[in-house]
């Protein structure tokens, strides 16, 4: 039996699957609609969609390394407690380690990898929905790889996870603070990896906001120049990672602790990802929640 885009379609608005799957599980069961939609069922990819407009802020972020390379992944979830469900971390894991072995282009590359039998990553995670009950979303991740080492963090179990990847020959000290500036990206999150990176138009907005500063505060116009340039070192200090005090030794910028262990070694690459960063939270008010459910 032949399927149509409007057999398709019906099936999609009956059930809120995905479209490809619902062409599949017509194609499955021969075009039988009733049956389509009893495939889905168990196939887990109906109920998913139900789920797909409440906010996922929580989660977990996880990083997988192997010698050289490593990723930092977020799945989100609605609720801290997911986190701590052994099927859902299960599948962070399996998710971290797939993307390592397959090395997709973004997340919508790898939603439409082949994961476990016969089902893709987003059919998987559909079937782990309607298990646990709550929305989830693959939300991002990030592969970095050098010819030295990729030291990975995470804290506050799964809260924050970085990557720092650092040039040089790969030995347990270099290892040891790459890991030990991971920590400091963990802490203080800097703008940027080095100097180099502050655009130029970045550094003048800044000048000139503290040009404007001094000239306010009563400055003699010839001396702001040279006040200028001291609050433009310490802006960079602040901002860039090479250049700030380093967490384990405040003696020691983070250049200095690096090039300690090896003259030649460098950090070329950092990833943090904070779990739910930038995704607007639903302020919960249960009070008024209560309230509405008596009232109504």
């Amino acid at each position: 039996m032949a399927i149509t885009a409007a057999d398709v379609k019906k099936l999609r608005e009956a059930t809120g699957a995905g479209m490809m799957d619902c062409k599949k599980a017509l194609t499955e069961v021969g075009g039988d609609f009733d049956a389509g939609v009893d495939y889905l069922r168990k196939k887990g990819l109906g109920a998913a969609s139900k789920k797909a407009g409440r906010v996922a802020a929580e989660g977990i972020v996880a990083t997988t390394s192997r010698g050289n390379v490593a990723v930092v992944l977020e799945v989100n979830a609605e609720t801290d407690f997911v986190s701590k469900n052994v099927q859902f971390v299960n599948f962070v894991n399996k998710l971290a380690d797939f993307i390592l072995d397959k090395r997709p282009a973004d997340v919508t590359a790898l939603s439409a990898m082949i994961f476990e039998g016969e089902l893709t990553v987003e059919q998987t995670l559909s079937q782990l929905i309607a298990t646990i009950g709550e929305n989830m979303s693959i939300r991002r991740f990030e592969i970095l790889e050098t010819n030295g080492v990729v030291a990975a963090y995470i804290h506050g179990v799964g809260k924050i996870g970085v990557l720092v990847a650092v040039e040089g020959v790969a030995d347990d000290a270099l290892q040891d603070v790459a890991r030990g500036v991971a920590m400091h990206v963990a802490a203080v999150n800097p703008m940027f990896v080095s100097r180099d990176e502050v655009t130029a138009d970045i550094a003048e907005r800044e000048r000139k906001i503290l040009v404007e500063r001094a000239l306010a505060s009563g400055k003699p116009e010839a001396i702001v120049d040279k006040i200028v340039a001291g609050q433009m070192s310490k802006f960079y200090s602040e901002n860039c990672l090479l250049d700030q005090g380093f967490v384990l030794d405040a003696d020691k910028t983070v250049a200095k602790a690096v090039t300690e262990v090896q003259a030649a070694a460098k950090v070329v690459a950092v990833a943090r990802f904070a779990l739910g960063e930038g995704i607007e939270k639903k302020v919960e008010d249960f009070a008024a929640e209560v309230a509405a459910q008596v009232n109504g």
